[in-house]
């Protein structure tokens, strides 16, 4: 009987050891998702299915040589196993009151063997003690005497705190949300999906971030090899003007950037809520107008003032940027390559467009706005052939491209309109322009970019797109010399390439 209960109470105090370690180096584990890479945020929950899948093998699939053993204990020592079981598979429930001592006529079994207490350690190393057991000190250092209630009350509290511990930890590994701005849907290529809004980073020892709060989510990225060949481009019929003129700015090597938007927000500092990338005029910001983009000067050739500007792709493997409210973490990523082509087009001759004319593509809340002004379109060099609405994952070799695509059918009026979209409109498919309006040259920005291998880079957007890909925008104000657009135009009308 001695020998029966100092193995137990040992069982116990092993228990107890081992609940605490474990919950106090997962307190000091890492916060999960901090840039919101999504390509993290797939690896740890794997890890945490493969963890949870571990503690849960020992109850569904207990050892062989344990299974012949119980065969040979007593109906009442299989009966408290039994009940071991129960409590190691619900230990978030309410634990029993400890039972009082075993009769004297029912003592445990003298003879039991070693390797079932082995085997009790192995397949209950963290449930508390069978009834009827008692706790007494360790075999290798005996504390100073106490009352036996006192102490196996003692015990049993500390295990309960070791279960509520445990317990805690599994819900903050399978619910690492922080709350949320406002939600609204947000579609990757389709139709919108409703996810949390973000909030910036919570203080250290609070609820950790995860990716999903953020965005971008696993479904919106897609290998380009998965992409089918899917470019057709409307052939030049007579009439039609084949020349492309190109504008000359860089890649932004200066580093013009800030999150306004002057034609969208004019006079609004942050209006964009996220940071554009400028090329050509040096000034451009919330508080530019007519006269102060014409006097400033210029990264373009031939003295373009006009400004192009889109928002900054980021690398999210990088913790930079942590702390902005609006979700936009990571190191930006400058282009590689900056092309600005205005081209012709197929079903006419192209007219000069006029100075100082604001024109954009694209919907920055495509995501929440729905697909009508969505122009997104993604691509890998060598595979430009396929477009796709979703960030592409590029083989070695490759590098990503985005293509922004302008209108071209000008009112013959108006340099702006109240949502600037209806004074400058799309052509049809192949080419021809809406009644009303007239061809001008078409300005396509292609911009590559060195991007990681994995899902783990996004736009900058505005928080409640979720840094979707069907977001991607670009904006551009002509400032051209009315003698350089001149020549552009006639070198797009007779089929050359300047």
């Amino acid at each position: 009987m001695k020998r029966s209960l100092v193995s137990l109470s040992a069982l116990v105090l092993a228990a107890g050891t081992l609940t605490t370690v474990t919950f106090t180096v997962a307190s000091t584990a890492p916060a999960y998702g901090d840039h919101c890479d999504p390509a993290e945020q797939a690896q740890n929950q794997q890890n945490r299915q493969n963890r949870q899948g571990q503690q849960d093998a020992p109850a569904e699939n207990p050892p062989a040589q344990q299974d012949q053993q119980d065969q040979d204990q007593p109906p009442q020592d299989q009966q408290g196993q039994n009940q071991q079981g129960q409590e190691q598979q619900g230990q978030n429930q309410e634990q029993a009151p400890p039972a009082q001592d075993p009769p004297a006529e029912n003592p445990p079994a003298q003879d039991q063997p070693a390797q079932d207490q082995q085997g009790q350690e192995q397949q209950g190393a963290d449930v508390p003690p069978p009834a009827g057991a008692a706790v007494p000190a360790s075999p290798t250092e005996p504390p100073a005497p106490e009352p036996d209630g006192d102490r196996q009350n003692q015990d049993q509290e500390q295990d309960q705190q070791g279960v509520q511990e445990q317990d805690q930890r599994r819900n903050q590994d399978t619910s690492r949300r922080r709350p949320t701005r406002s939600p609204s849907p947000a579609p990757t290529d389709a139709p919108p999906a409703e996810t949390p809004a973000p909030t910036q980073s919570p203080a250290p020892g609070g609820d950790e971030e995860e990716c999903a709060d953020l965005g971008p989510f696993p479904e919106d990225f897609i290998d380009i090899r998965q992409v089918q060949r899917n470019v057709q481009e409307p052939r030049a019929r007579r009439g039609g003007s084949r020349g492309v003129f190109t504008s000359r700015c860089g890649t932004n090597g200066n580093g013009h950037r800030n999150p306004d938007n002057f034609i969208v927000a004019p006079g609004v500092s942050n209006g964009a809520h996220h940071i554009h990338d400028y090329v050509g005029n040096l000034s451009t910001d919330a508080f530019s107008t007519d006269q102060s983009l014409a006097a400033a000067g210029t990264t373009c050739a031939f003295g373009d003032r006009s400004t192009y500007f889109w928002p900054v792709l980021r690398d999210r493997t990088s913790d930079a940027n942590a702390d902005d409210p609006d979700g936009n973490v990571g190191t930006i990523m400058r282009a590689r390559q900056v092309s600005l082509q205005f081209r012709g087009n197929p079903a006419s001759r192209v007219t000069a467009m006029p100075r100082f004319i604001r024109i954009l593509t694209g919907d920055a809340k495509a995501a929440t706005n729905g697909g009508a002004n969505a122009l997104a379109k993604w691509s890998c060099t060598g595979f430009t052939d396929r477009i796709t609405t979703k960030y592409p994952l590029c083989p070695r070799g490759s590098q990503l491209v985005r293509i922004l695509d302008f209108p071209s059918c000008w009112d013959g009026q108006n340099t702006d309109s109240a949502n600037h979209r209806t004074h400058v409109l799309f052509p049809d498919a192949g080419g021809t322009c809406p009644s009303g309006t007239r061809a001008i040259p078409q300005l396509r920005m292609t911009l590559v970019y060195s991007t990681p291998r994995t899902p783990s880079f996004a736009l900058d957007a505005f928080p409640e797109q979720r840094h979707n890909p069907v977001t991607d925008h670009a904006d551009f104000a002509n400032v051209m010399p009315e003698r350089l657009m001149r020549f552009a135009v006639d070198c797009i009308n007779r089929g050359r390439r300047c």
